[in-house]
């Protein structure tokens, strides 16, 4: 059992994602935006970060960014709907996460993210 933040922007993704990965065994707190799972990683450690790239107010590559700056050792996995290539143009310190390319099943999520935490 994993302890895990999921910043996503959509509210029924997010629900479901989080329900998902709740019925995997692991704990899930969730945001709405980048700003509000930041406001999260101030009060509790998380094994992993489970971010939309594209999100108001706060985006997951500055979300990472920040929550490994607290927790160097946190573990970051990114869902989008954008390329990861372009992530990785963008700051090549994150050629080395998880990216799951939306749409994605929910197995194959659950997997990914046992895989990185367990």
């Amino acid at each position: 059992m994993a302890d895990i933040l999921l910043a996503e922007d959509d509210d029924n993704l997010r629900y479901y994602l989080c329900r998902a990965l709740e019925r995997a065994g692991h704990n899930v707190i969730s945001a709405s935006n980048g700003q509000e799972a930041e406001e999260t990683l101030s009060f509790h450690r998380f094994d992993l970060v489970l971010t939309d790239v594209v999100m108001p107010e706060k985006g997951g590559l500055e979300l990472a960014r920040i929550a490994r700056y607290h927790q160097p050792e946190i573990k970051i996995m990114f869902i989008t709907g954008f390329s990861g290539i372009l992530m990785e143009e963008k700051d090549p310190s994150f050629k080395s996460d998880i990216v799951l390319s939306k749409p994605f099943h929910l197995r194959d999520l659950i997997d990914e993210v046992n895989k990185v935490v367990l």
